[in-house]
């Protein structure tokens, strides 16, 4: 074989391992994506799962605060990254889908972008596709939380921060949490007592929440709103049933799920419209 020849073979190999970066994709194909690596790629969502934003009781503080912060933003106005935290079950998820949708229906422009936790060491590649596209980005990533030897933390500091480049002005950060400050209290307060200096054991990680604009905390409901939300479900789906034989079984139903929130309310709902033969389109 020349040294041509060699030359060649090793270049070949050279351009296999390290692929030319990803093209943006055509984001008029859809409203929603998913960002996938390995390889690198927005996947666009034809539909999207999600309920209406009439249909979620007892947050309405906190959707009347997200849904402003985000038409803003669509409008190309200034707005802030949000975290969303608290009970487990009361919506966080799906009131950023909810608003999302809520921002289209209202005419709006914005693409939803959904990253997983053990993706955000990719972000700085995602934020290149994002930066230069024409259109208003909000990233959404569910159920974010860190361990004490979790460093994915600091890749979402490229989102919320930007380093030297800044965070791009077409994209914003909403987040989701059961933990207010993204990781657990017992953690925060083993390293603060066995560490040189407490103060500055974990105030890294306990900052990043502070990089959040908008704290929107969710807190259990109680028995009327857990109610309330069930009888929303029925109106909307059209399923009818006595007041009193639906209370009975949505308070059994909750004591055997020994929990009360807006998602066993959703599952309480689901087994009676199969059970009155409703197809939930």
């Amino acid at each position: 074989m020349s040294d041509a020849d060699a030359l060649t073979r090793i270049a070949d190999a050279l351009e296999r391992m390290s692929p030319a970066p990803l093209s943006a994709p055509d984001f008029s194909t859809a409203d929603a994506f998913v960002w996938h690596t390995t390889p690198d790629r927005l996947e666009p969502v034809a539909k999207v799962n999600r309920v209406a934003i009439e249909l979620l009781i007892g947050v309405n503080r906190s959707r009347d605060t997200l849904l402003e912060n985000t038409l803003q933003f669509a409008r190309g106005l200034p707005a802030n990254n949000a975290l969303l935290w608290g009970a487990r079950g009361m919506g966080k998820s799906s009131l950023v889908k909810a608003v999302h949708a809520e921002v289209l229906k209202q005419g709006e422009a914005l693409k939803i972008v959904e990253v997983q936790r053990e993706d955000l060491p990719s972000i700085s590649r995602l934020l290149g596709l994002l930066r230069n596209a024409p259109h208003q980005f909000l990233l959404f990533c569910d159920d974010l939380s860190f361990s004490h030897d979790d460093q994915h933390y600091k890749s979402l500091k490229a989102v919320l921060d930007g380093g030297i480049e800044g965070r791009p002005d077409n994209v914003v950060f909403y987040a989701t949490s059961n933990r207010r400050h993204l990781m657990p209290r017992d953690m925060i307060e083993n390293e603060r007592s066995s560490a040189i200096n407490p103060s500055e054991a974990v105030e890294e990680k306990v900052s990043l929440s502070d990089r959040f604009g908008l704290w929107l905390g969710f807190h259990p409901c109680d028995q009327d709103e857990y109610l309330a939300m069930i009888r929303g479900y029925c109106d909307a789906y059209g399923v009818a049933i006595d007041p009193a034989i639906l209370r009975a079984e949505a308070i059994e139903w909750q004591a055997t799920r020994g929990a009360r929130s807006g998602r066993v309310a959703w599952q309480y709902f689901v087994d009676l419209a199969g059970r009155r033969g409703v197809v939930l389109a």
